[in-house]
């Protein structure tokens, strides 16, 4: 499924025009997207939580040279299902 297969599902099962369905997505995504670049998680209830991991800084290697290069760490978002969903799905 993709965001206009979701905003038509979501529209379909609410009151809402899909513009305005739409508009509430995206407005749902940026404040999840502006809580995570602020080092804050996400809880709804009964779905789950998108929260920040860091990933620490590794050794890899260049596939084309086979020369040694250093991955620098970064934090990367992660999502924990509730055990409602789980036992949905």
């Amino acid at each position: 499924m993709n965001k206009a297969a979701l905003v038509s599902q979501m529209a379909a099962h609410s009151e809402l025009t899909k513009k305005d369905t739409q508009a509430a997505l995206n407005s749902m995504l940026n404040a999840i997207e502006k809580s995570l670049s602020e080092g804050d998680q996400v809880q709804i209830n009964g779905f789950g939580t998108f929260a920040l991991s860091y990933y620490p800084a590794r050794k890899g290697r260049n596939p084309q040279t086979g020369e040694e290069i250093e991955i620098e760490g970064a934090n990367k978002p992660v999502f924990k299902p509730a055990k409602a969903l789980k036992d949905i799905l």
